[in-house]
């Protein structure tokens, strides 16, 4: 009966295990989703961003971009000459990486006055040779091949931008004067941890309309790609490898590597007089050539996730700004674009991950739950981390927040459900079990298994003797109120030693003992209750005699079979009436030896198996062996005289 009840619940229980897996997926899905659609977790999902380019290292060899770089070697060579003053070392330079077949050359060098109009500040001789003093670098932007670089001045919250450019002899100097094609806006911005993660392809200002017209408006990186892949700038629908040209949208920057990444070149070996021969200046060909600062105190030094901390602080010098506008390039040119993840492929390996954790912390307890947390939690550091290395953005932060709401979730269903349990296990226990037993039982964290469960018990049976001629010769409230008496008396002994009454079938009382919590000692517990009732029995002879005197009802008397062995217990009966309860044989011997107490003439008969459970200090009377209907195997059974235990 019990098998069939059990597997006809099964498919309920297990629906019921999917759709509260399914719902409580589908809420830290929802948590999870909802704060990072909200940016609350953009720290730390760039914290791990920074991790997992630090974990790289190179990510990809530049092919597009070269630096040549004034570094504290190329000024050691000209010590008395200020950087103000090297415009004509500058057209050296562009000359020769020119002859040597750059495609583009970026000079990231802001020059906003020119050395002749200093000259002119002081009030010299107006010689030749100061005069046409930057005639060879202004002739070097008439070819067309260098772009200068310029920069946005931002006003005040209600007031307009302004733009810092070149000295107006070099705008007029590049070819039309297209300062279009001409100039890029050098300005690199970071985010507000300081590190620098994205770039702008055209960066928004606030200038006056007559200012808008042929001002620049690329990004130095973005500019320099332009020309190298010989698109218009002027083009209101430009695309360079994919990014549409967007006002201030910003974009990863798709890093090389940390820096040093992408070749270098000191600037002093482009002046040198063989430097066309030199290798590394051949390897220049075809290559987009950015010239600019990298030495200590050039203040052209930037974090970048190569550079910062868990924390997000920086941890080393930084990347120089030549070398972020070269790695803008390699990212706009090079097709190793880092991007997001698609939301439906984000959306299934957040419900995967969550669905296998949850539904280990449903099957298991708490702390295996949290252990399947923190797994879950590695393994999206891992997919992160993977994911990164294809170019691609997992925001990892994201499916471990819905790991810790899904956990925190069935942490408070469980501690709703243990209430739950504790009180329907109060509720069906109370009156027949001591508070002291259904206590005990919860404290031991022990579950009932209410769709059966075999254990070992002991069954106590106990009937009134002749009940029916005494009811006979006593009124219905009469009846009514001398059982009261006596079962209370009894519901307190066998209670008192941790028993519990299972039913009371008319004058019949059917106890057992080790269920709910499962005394060791049950079978001792048992005889030491019968011991006691039949105590209570002889006790309540004088009661039935006061209280109901001249009746000629027979005398009060009891009879008391008990047994030990295995039994079913659970709950059994249907939908509408469910009793928690024993079956089985151990139940039926017990039943049948407290009808053998007529037999045998004595008060308490117990099976040798409980004898035997109980240990030496039971006191044994008669002894026989006992052929009890409904078993075909004979039970061995003893009067039970005294219990010293």
């Amino acid at each position: 009966m019990n098998t069939l009840a059990l597997t006809h619940n099964a498919p309920r229980v297990k629906r019921h295990a999917l759709g509260l897996l399914i719902v409580l997926a589908t809420l830290a899905l929802l948590v999870a989703e909802v704060t990072h659609r909200a940016g609350t977790l953009s720290g730390l999902e760039n914290t791990y961003s920074d991790l997992w380019h630090r974990l790289s290292g190179v990510r990809y060899a530049p092919k597009h971009t070269a630096l040549v770089v004034v570094d504290e070697a190329s000024l050691s060579r000209y010590p008395d000459d200020p950087l103000v003053f090297w415009s004509p070392l500058f057209a050296r330079a562009a000359a020769t990486l020119r002859e040597a077949g750059a495609s583009v050359i970026g000079i990231d060098f802001l020059f906003s006055i020119t050395p002749e109009k200093w000259f002119g500040k002081l009030d010299l001789p107006k010689t030749e040779a100061l005069q046409q003093y930057d005639l060879q670098f202004r002739q070097e932007l008439n070819y067309g091949k260098s772009i200068l670089a310029g920069s946005v001045v931002r006003g005040e919250p209600d007031k307009e931008d302004s733009l810092l450019l070149p000295h107006m002899d070099y705008l007029l100097s590049l070819p039309n004067t297209d300062l279009l094609a001409g100039v890029g806006l050098a300005d690199l911005y970071p985010d507000e941890d300081g590190i620098l993660r994205n770039f702008t392809l055209a960066p928004t200002a606030k200038l006056p309309k007559e200012v808008l017209s042929g001002a620049p408006r690329l990004s130095f990186g973005a500019l320099l790609a332009t020309r190298a892949a010989g698109l218009n700038p002027a083009n209101p629908n430009l695309n360079i490898g994919g990014f549409a040209l967007t006002a201030d949208s910003r974009h990863l920057v798709s890093y090389t590597g940390p820096s040093g990444t992408i070749p270098r070149l000191s600037f002093y070996q482009l002046l040198e007089k063989d430097a066309l021969h030199n290798p590394a200046v051949q390897a220049m060909r075809g290559k987009i050539v950015i010239i600019g600062a990298d030495y200590f105190g050039s203040n052209d030094l930037h974090a970048t996730p190569y550079g910062s901390s868990l924390a997000g602080r920086t941890r080393t010098a930084g990347m120089a700004g030549l070398e972020i506008h070269a790695n803008i390039v390699e990212t706009l040119l090079s097709g190793q674009t880092t991007s997001p993840v698609s939301n439906i492929l984000r959306w299934a390996v957040n419900a995967i991950v969550l669905l296998l954790a949850i539904g280990i912390g449903l099957r298991t307890s708490p702390w295996t739950g949290l252990a399947g947390t923190l797994t879950g939690s590695l393994v999206a550091i891992a997919i992160g981390y993977a994911a990164f290395r294809h170019f691609l953005l997992f925001p990892a932060a994201q499916l471990q927040l819905g790991l810790i709401a899904g956990f925190f979730m069935l942490l408070g269903l469980r501690l709703t459900r243990e209430e739950r349990d504790k009180a329907r296990i109060r509720n069906m226990f109370n009156g027949y079990v001591s508070d002291d037993v259904v206590e005990m039982l919860l404290a031991s964290g022990q579950r009932l298994d209410l769709s059966g469960q075999s254990m070992n018990i002991t069954v106590l049976f106990s009937d009134i003797r002749s009940f029916t001629t005494i009811s006979e010769k006593l009124s219905a409230n009469e009846t009514v109120e001398f059982l009261n008496v006596y079962f209370e008396r009894v519901i307190n002994i066998i209670q008192a030693e941790g028993g519990r009454i299972d039913k009371f079938i008319g004058d019949a009382v059917m106890a057992e003992f080790g269920v709910p919590y499962p005394f060791e000692d049950h079978a001792v517990r048992a005889l030491r209750a019968a011991a006691a009732m039949r105590v209570v029995a002889e006790e309540f002879k004088g009661w039935m005699r006061n209280r109901f005197p001249d009746r000629d009802i027979p005398e009060f008397g009891i009879g008391i079979g008990i047994h030990s062995g295995n039994a079913v217990v659970g709950n059994l009966g249907s939908a509408k009436r469910m009793e928690y309860t024993a079956i089985g044989d151990t139940v039926n011997v017990a039943s049948r030896l407290e009808g053998e107490t007529k037999t045998m003439s004595c008060v308490i008969v117990a099976s040798a198996a409980t004898v035997r459970a109980a240990g030496d200090n039971v006191i044994t009377g008669r002894h026989d062996t006992l052929k009890v209907k409904g078993r075909s195997e004979p039970v061995e059974v003893y009067e039970i005289i005294k219990i010293a235990v």
